[in-house]
């Protein structure tokens, strides 16, 4: 054990330096460079702030800075196995085992299998134009039908207009292979730019005009 700030203090007279001549070499002010030899750490801002300070200085004088800081840590600043100002030990997080991992790829399958079939009906609803999914009112929608159009083959293009070749548009695109679209009424006109590629069923009474 040896005493810091005398040994810091001699070695500095010992070659002749004032504290100006201190400072401007290690960049620690002339006060802290005093309160080092005086031993009054607590006067500088704070625990790393000794140890880099006394690092630097006893270096600047040819000592083992290390030497130093390691006085200083075992005299004066040890608290219970780390430095107040170092970070305290986090707490481990709990380990996961297997049964928590299948219970968490569980959880997501549930929850992918519940948006799929809530997307799906958000789709039915859209596509059948109601406001509710239930069966009863899709069947009661194919019966109303006047019109039923099944894409066959590979499909066509199509277009389905109420009355006339000028009414009311009610279809026009590619109506692919599987593709089945109803329309209620009771006179429609239809263009198939590939007529083979569509099958038509009406109700009785339907009339199509093709002009």
């Amino acid at each position: 054990m040896f005493e810091i700030g005398y040994s810091l203090r001699s070695a500095r007279e010992h070659q002749g330096l004032g504290y100006p001549d201190v400072e401007l070499a290690t960049k620690v002010r002339a006060k802290y460079i005093r309160a080092l030899e005086e031993e009054d750490f607590d006067s500088l801002p704070g625990d790393t702030y000794v140890r880099g300070f006394l690092r630097a200085y006893a270096d600047f004088l040819g000592l083992d800075g290390e030497i130093y800081v390691d006085e200083y840590a075992s005299r004066f600043h040890a608290t219970g196995g780390w430095y107040e100002d170092d970070p305290a030990p986090q707490p481990r997080r709990p380990r996961r085992t297997r049964r928590d991992r299948t219970i968490e790829r569980r959880a997501v399958v549930l929850a992918l299998a519940g948006i799929a079939m809530l997307t799906a009906l958000v789709f039915a609803a859209w596509r059948y134009g109601g406001s509710t999914t239930n069966v009863p009112a899709l069947e009661n929608h194919q019966k109303t039908a006047g019109l039923v159009v099944h894409g066959v083959r590979q499909g066509t293009y199509l277009v389905v207009r109420r009355d006339s070749k000028t009414g009311r548009l009610l279809f026009s695109g590619t109506l692919a292979p599987g593709r089945t679209e109803r329309f209620s009424g009771t006179r429609f006109y239809v263009f198939a730019r590939r007529p083979s590629g569509v099958g038509i069923t009406r109700a009785s009474g339907v009339t199509l005009v093709r002009k």
